[in-house]
């Protein structure tokens, strides 16, 4: 079977490969997120908060593909299965059932205040192992620190 080789040393392949993995996992479940409120929001500001919600997906779902890839340019299995992100993310729970606008809201607030924290620790950490990899993670962290700002106006 043919393995893609690194350009990293091991021990910056590893730091890297946690950063890209812990990244792909966040975002494939700030999708699911995102979703799972985007169906079940209800309200007065329902049309606004559920199209602001699809831009969240699209969003995380593009990112993910991209840190995926990049984990793969390197050599490193991606991991993106339920279980995977089931058990490594730091996103909370979500609730069940209809979800009022302004919970909704609070809802993505917080879901993307919990994956920017990891984030920028994740480029903290990638400077000096991968600075390829850092710009791409601070890339995407100031398209969720975007969302972030508009979903936190929403509530005022």
């Amino acid at each position: 079977m043919y393995v893609v080789k690194s350009p990293l040393s091991d021990p910056d392949l590893k730091t890297v490969s946690e950063a890209l993995q812990g990244a792909l996992v966040d975002l494939l479940d700030l999708s699911l997120v995102a979703k799972q409120v985007h169906w079940n929001v209800v309200g007065p500001r329902f049309r606004s908060v559920h199209l602001q919600l699809d831009e969240v997906v699209d969003s995380a779902r593009m990112h993910s593909d991209t840190v995926a890839e990049r984990a793969s340019a390197l050599g490193v299995p991606p991991d993106g299965r339920a279980a995977t992100v089931a058990a490594g993310s730091g996103i909370g729970a979500v609730s069940d059932g209809w979800m009022k606008d302004t919970d909704a809201v609070r809802t993505l607030v917080d879901a993307l205040g919990a994956v920017i924290v990891r984030m920028r620790e994740r480029v903290a950490a990638t400077g000096d192992a991968d600075p390829v990899s850092q710009d791409m993670l601070i890339g995407i962290t100031a398209d969720l620190e975007k969302h972030h700002w508009m979903f936190q106006a929403e509530n005022g």
